[in-house]
């Protein structure tokens, strides 16, 4: 019982350390969408700290154009269990405390409790805005070349 018991404990102190040391944003959300996890590299990346974003509504880092489709889609995941974001990559613009836009790139786990309840949804979040203009400008070199070839003599 002891042993089993201090390995419960180091698997809690394991996931509490892999979590706060993640350069990638670690957040959870309950049903309702509000923030219940936020970790150090959700702050460097959204810029608001976890005081500020703890008990707050999803819609602090979600673009207002996009914010109906999102809540549409959520609620529709907390119904059914089911996502097959928990499996792909979803790839959405995020909006920083300053009001920019980033790139990101998340994976989804649904958080269940022990009778199959939805509880949320964890996010693990990538910026990937440098990587995205860098294919954004290497795409407008591409169409500038085709353009001169298809007007070369």
């Amino acid at each position: 019982m002891e042993n089993a018991m201090e390995e419960e404990l180091l698997q809690e102190w394991l996931c509490h350390r892999i979590v706060g040391a993640s350069n990638d944003a670690v957040m959870f959300s309950d049903r309702n969408g509000t923030i219940r996890l936020w970790n150090g590299g959700a702050e460097r990346m959204f810029g608001f700290s976890a005081s500020e974003a703890l008990g707050q509504s999803l819609d602090l880092i979600i673009p207002e154009n996009l914010r109906q489709r999102h809540w549409d889609g959520y609620y529709r995941v907390m119904d059914s269990g089911t996502s097959h974001y928990s499996i792909d990559l979803l790839s959405a613009p995020a909006l920083r405390k300053d009001g920019t836009r980033i790139s990101t790139e998340f994976s989804m786990s649904l958080v269940k409790d022990a009778q199959g309840m939805m509880l949320g949804v964890a996010s693990i979040i990538r910026d990937v805005t440098a990587r995205w203009q860098r294919e954004k400008e290497l795409k407008e070199r591409i169409k500038e070349m085709e353009a001169l070839q298809t007007n070369a003599p």
